[in-house]
């Protein structure tokens, strides 16, 4: 009696669902705090968030250029692959397919670049926003929001460009995927004409993509700008 008693009062497991959502919760919050002791240690070292900041657009500009030069050089090799006999085919293939992974690499790149952009600048937005009320002069708290709104628009329009660029990223991949594949599989002279249309189909996405790279390229150096303009403001109690 006591035993059934105990197992009514014993708690029932969680649905799969729902605990791997309490997982995520706990691992989002073990992050910030991760997180939040990082950029502590590093201020402390002397480097601020918005050096920080400055530092990871500059390196996701560095991968898009990077992947937009990738891009362009494995186009070339299929490029040549179409316009080779079919003796050298295996070769060409092999060529192509170290192509294809290294874009994939540089994409993967990109991606994990515009998330670290995304993290520290979210938190020295929030930081800026808590230090405009330690200014005693309303003069340089004004300016300084002024600033705030103006970086914020800056790094909105940034975001938004290399979110663009990242999305025509994959398409291109998988177009590109699809026909390395098909290569494989048919390393014959046909296969070589099936891929002449598919040719001119990727370069046109291509084309797009690195124009999206570009642009993002340009709003990250006007987002640079503007922070860079922010350090001629003196800093609350400074």
């Amino acid at each position: 009696m006591a035993e059934r008693k105990k197992q009514q009062e014993s708690p029932l497991p969680l649905p799969p669902e729902m605990a791997k959502q309490a997982l995520d919760k706990l691992m989002r919050l073990f992050l910030r705090k991760c997180r939040h002791y990082y950029y502590q240690v590093k201020e402390s070292a002397g480097h601020h968030k918005r050096d920080m900041v400055v530092c990871r657009v500059e390196e996701a500009c560095d991968s898009l250029e990077e992947t937009k030069v990738q891009f362009e050089d494995a186009l070339e090799r299929f490029r040549e692959l179409i316009q080779t006999d079919t003796g050298a085919l295996d070769v060409r293939y092999k060529v192509l397919k170290r192509h294809l992974d290294l874009s994939q690499a540089k994409a993967n790149t990109v991606h994990e670049r515009i998330l670290l952009i995304e993290e520290v600048s979210q938190a020295l937005f929030l930081e800026w926003e808590v230090e405009l009320d330690q200014y005693a002069n309303r003069s340089l708290r004004a300016q300084s929001r002024t600033k705030l709104k103006s970086s914020r628009q800056h790094y909105s329009r940034l975001i938004k460009a290399m979110h663009k660029a990242e999305d025509k990223i994959q398409p291109v991949l998988s177009a590109f995927k699809d026909q390395v594949l098909f290569l494989k599989h048919n390393l014959n002279a046909q296969a070589i004409a099936a891929l002449q249309h598919e040719f001119f189909e990727i370069s046109m996405d291509i084309a797009q993509l690195i124009r999206a790279m570009e642009n993002s390229i340009e709003e990250a150096n006007e987002f640079v700008l503007t922070l860079v303009e922010q350090r001629a403001l003196p800093r609350p109690n400074s």
